[in-house]
C-alpha cells in the first residue's frame, strides 16, 4: 500500500527522523494560511508548495514550486490544485492532484540518496546509499554503479553502527554532518521495520548549509500482508490515488493489477497467472490484467472476476486458468457457466481447466450452448484466444 509524502514524513517524524516542517493544504486559502504559519517560525526566505500524488517525478512535471510569500503560495496552489499531472510514473493519463504539501524552504548545499526495501535474492534487508540524490536509483545503478553503495543488513541483528557509518562515510561527510547522518540512517531503519514497510525511500536525502541533515522528500510503501498488524495506517490509504478496477477487486479480495493489452485474463494463483500472461504474449496477444481469483475459484469469487474483466473496454477475450487442486474443475465450470448466463457474456472466453474432474468439466462446457471455447492445455488456450482475437 502506497501513502503520500506528508503522511510518510508524519510517521518518520515520530521515529526521530528529521524532516522539514511542513502542512497539507487540501484549497488555496488553506495553503495561504499554511505559508503564513511557516513564514512566521522560519528563517528561509521561500516555502515549497509541493503536489501530493502517489508518483515520482513531480519536480519535473510541475508539480514543486517554491512560494516567496503567501499570496504567491495561494497562487501556485490555485494552479495546481484540480490539474492532472503527468510525470514518467503516472503514465499518459496523469493523475488529478487533490492536495498539496506547503513546506519550509531548506539552504541546500547538497544531495544523496538513502533507500531501503528487501534484497529476495538474498533473504535480507538491504540499505542504499547514492551521493546522486534526486536521480531515478534505477538509472544510477545502470550508469554509474560506483555511485550506489548496497549494504546487506541481517533481519535478525538489524542494522549495525558499523554499517551506518560506512554509509555516511561512502557520502563523504564528517564532523556533525556525519553524525546526524548515522542517526539519521539508524531511526530510518527502526521506523522501517516497526511499521513493516516494503520501501522506505528518501530522495533526496539533503545537508543543508547550515549542517542539518534531512529527508526532503519520503516515500513509505507498506507491506499489504503485513497491514493486519498495522490497521491504524489503513485510514491512510488514498483510493482517489489507486486504478478504480483494482479498488474495486479489493472489495471481493481478488488480486488484480490492470494492464494495456486485449486479453482478459482469470487464474487461480500467482505463479500460474504470471506463466498465462507470459503465454498470450508469446502466441501473440497482449494480456488486459493481472487476475488471482485464489485457491477456491468459488462461483462468486468468478463472477466477480468477470464483471472487473468486463469494466475493462479494451478487453476483446477472455482466457480462463484454472487448476482444480483445492477446487474441483466441475464446480468451476458450473460458476463460469451461471456467471455467463448472468451477466449476459457475449466475448469468447477460452477455458483451461486441469486436474480434479477435469473431463467432466470440459463436458460441461461445451454442453453449456454459450460462447465458451474449452482448451487442452496452456499452449493450446493462449493460442485459441489469440484466434479468437482475429476472428
Amino acid at each position: 500500500m502506497n501513502i503520500h509524502e506528508y503522511q510518510g514524513k508524519d510517521i518518520l517524524r515520530k521515529f526521530g527522523v528529521a524532516v522539514p516542517k511542513g502542512i497539507v493544504a487540501h484549497s488555496p486559502e488553506e495553503a495561504k494560511q499554511a505559508a503564513e504559519q511557516l513564514f512566521e517560525e522560519q528563517t528561509s526566505p521561500v516555502v515549497v508548495v509541493k503536489a501530493q500524488i502517489h508518483a515520482g517525478g513531480r519536480g519535473k512535471a510541475g508539480g514543486v514550486k517554491l512560494a516567496k510569500s503567501p499570496e504567491e503560495a495561494y497562487e501556485i496552489a490555485s494552479q495546481m490544485i484540480g490539474t492532472t499531472l503527468v510525470t514518467h510514473q503516472t503514465g499518459p493519463e496523469g493523475k488529478e492532484v487533490r492536495r498539496l504539501l506547503v513546506e519550509e524552504g531548506m539552504n541546500i548545499d547538497r544531495e544523496f540518496y538513502v533507500g531501503i526495501t528487501l534484497d529476495r535474492a538474498t533473504s535480507q534487508n538491504v540499505l542504499m546509499i547514492s551521493t546522486e540524490g534526486g536521480m531515478e536509483i534505477e538509472k544510477v545503478a545502470e550508469e554509474t554503479p560506483e555511485r550506489l553503495l548496497k549494504i546487506q543488513v541481517d533481519p535478525l541483528f538489524g542494522l549495525q553502527g558499523f554499517q551506518a557509518r560506512e554509509a555516511a562515510f561512502f557520502l563523504g561527510l564528517e564532523g556533525d554532518q556525519f553524525r546526524s547522518a548515522v542517526s539519521f540512517i539508524i531511526s530510518l531503519y527502526k521506523a522501517y521495520t516497526a511499521i513493516d514497510a516494503a520501501l522506505a525511500e528518501i530522495n533526496p536525502l539533503v545537508v543543508t548549509k547550515e549542517g542539518r541533515v534531512l529527508a526532503l522528500d519520503a516515500k513509505i510503501n507498506f507491506d499489504s500482508n503485513a497491514l493486519y498488524r498495522h490497521k491504524d495506517f489503513l485510514e491512510l490509504r488514498d483510493i482517489t490515488e489507486e486504478d478504480p478496477f483494482e479498488v474495486e477487486a479489493s472489495k471481493s479480495n481478488l488480486n488484480y493489477v490492470r494492464l494495456d493489452g486485449n486479453v482478459g485474463c482469470m487464474v487461480n494463483g500467482a505463479g500460474l497467472a504470471m506463466g498465462t500472461m507470459d503465454m498470450i504474449q508469446l502466441a501473440g496477444g497482449r494480456p488486459a490484467n493481472f487476475l488471482d481469483v485464489g485457491g477456491g475459484a468459488s462461483p462468486q469469487t468468478v463472477e466477480e472476476g468477470f464483471k472487473i474483466i468486463l469494466s475493462d473496454k479494451n478487453v476483446k477475450a477472455i482466457l480462463v486458468n484454472i487448476f482444480g487442486g483445492i477446487v474441483r474443475c466441475d464446480r468451476v465450470a458450473g460458476g463460469i457457466i451461471e456467471a455467463a448466463k448472468k451477466i449476459g457474456l457475449n466475448l469468447p472466453v477460452i477455458v483451461r481447466l486441469e486436474g480434479t474432474n477435469a473431463d467432466i468439466a470440459q463436458k460441461m462446457l461445451d454442453e453449456s450452448g454459450l460462447n465458451l471455447i474449452a482448451a487442452d492445455g496452456l499452449k493450446d488456450a493462449a493460442q485459441k484466444v489469440t484466434e479468437a482475437l482475429s476472428a
